[in-house]
C-alpha cells in the first residue's frame, strides 16, 4: 500500500480511537467557527522526525489549514526551537494535537537513536536495517522514522519477502529442504519473491553456499560473533548478500561492521527508542 494511503487509514483509526463520539472538552467551550494558531515547541535535543506526517494529519482533518514547516525531517533539533506553525480551526488543532505529538515524539526518538547507530557505521561498507519488531498498527511511522534517521527499511511485513528463520527451518525439517520448497513456491508467484535465510552456524553457511546458489539472495548470520562472521564471509566469498543480526548494540556495532558484512539489523532501533519531549502550544494573537 502506498505511504499516503496507509497514513490516511492510520489517522482515521487513531482519531476514531481518541475522539470517539466527540471532543467534548473543546465542544463545550470553543465556538466551532473559531480559528487559531499553534506552534510546535522543541523541549529536548535530538533528530526531528514526523514534520511531514504532522502536515498530512492536519491537512486530512482540515484541507484549508495553513501548515508552515520551519524545520525539516532529519534535522538536528535543539531546546527552544520551533518546528512548525499551524493555522486552522481551533477544533481541528485540539483534535489533532495528541495524535501529532504522539507520532512526532515517538518518531523523533527512533530517528535520534537510528542516527547514533548510523554514525557508528561511518567509514564502513555496512548499512543499517530495521526489523519487524514494531508497535502493532504503528509500523508505518516507526519504519519511516528509521529511514529519516539514516537507516534502511528491511521487509515491511510477511508479504514482501521470504525470510526463512529458525522456526521455519525446524518445522520444515532442515535448511536446504526449506530453501528448496520456498524457491519452488516463489517461482509460481506472479512476481517471485526474494529469499533470505537465517543461518545459525558455520555448517549452515557452508550448506547454503554449496546447495542454494540461485535460490537465496541473502544469508543472515544470526547471533554470530564478529570472529565467526569473518570466517563465514570467507566461505560466502561475495556470492550472497550478508546480514548480521542478534546481540548487536551501540557499543559493539563497529566490530561487526569491520567484518565487511553488507547489512546489520537491529531491532532495538525501534523497541529501545525513547520518545522525545515536544509540545504544541496555542499562539494567541
Amino acid at each position: 500500500m502506498e505511504f499516503n494511503q496507509a497514513l490516511h487509514i492510520l489517522v482515521e483509526a487513531a482519531i476514531k480511537e481518541d475522539v470517539g463520539e466527540g471532543d467534548h472538552s473543546t465542544i463545550s467551550c470553543i465556538p466551532v467557527v473559531q480559528r487559531g494558531k499553534a506552534v510546535l515547541k522543541i523541549k529536548e535535543e535530538g533528530t526531528i522526525a514526523g514534520i511531514d506526517v504532522a502536515g498530512k494529519i492536519f491537512n486530512q482533518l482540515d484541507p484549508n489549514c495553513r501548515f508552515s514547516a520551519i524545520k525539516t525531517d532529519g534535522e538536528l533539533m535543539h531546546v527552544g526551537e520551533i518546528a512548525f506553525e499551524i493555522e486552522s480551526s481551533v477544533h481541528t488543532i485540539l483534535k489533532a494535537e495528541r495524535l501529532v505529538l504522539n507520532c512526532m515524539q515517538r518518531m523523533s526518538g527512533i530517528a535520534t537513536l537510528t542516527k547514533k547507530y548510523t554514525q557508528k557505521l561511518n567509514g564502513y561498507h555496512t548499512k543499517l536495517l530495521d526489523t519487524r519488531k514494531t508497535t502493532p498498527n504503528f509500523r508505518l511511522l516507526e519504519k519511516e522514522a528509521v529511514r529519516i534517521g539514516g537507516g534502511i527499511n528491511h521487509r515491511f511485513g510477511l508479504y514482501d519477502m521470504i525470510m526463512l528463520k529458525d522456526n521455519h527451518i525446524d518445522y520444515c525439517g532442515g535448511i536446504i529442504k526449506a530453501i528448496q520448497k520456498a524457491h519452488e513456491y516463489s517461482q509460481k508467484l506472479p512476481k517471485p519473491l526474494k529469499i533470505e535465510v537465517e543461518t545459525r552456524s558455520i555448517k549452515d553457511v557452508a550448506l547454503v553456499c554449496e546447495q542454494a546458489k540461485g535460490m537465496v539472495f541473502r544469508i543472515m548470520l544470526d547471533n554470530f560473533s564478529p570472529t565467526s562472521i569473518t570466517e563465514a564471509m570467507k566461505i560466502i566469498n561475495g556470492e550472497f548478500e550478508t546480514e548480521a543480526s542478534g546481540g548487536i548494540h551501540l557499543e559493539n556495532i563497529a566490530s561487526y561492521a569491520a567484518t565487511g558484512v553488507d547489512y546489520i539489523s537491529v531491532g532495538g532501533l525501534i523497541h529501545q527508542a525513547k520518545s522525545l519531549d515536544l509540545s504544541l502550544k496555542a499562539e494567541l494573537v
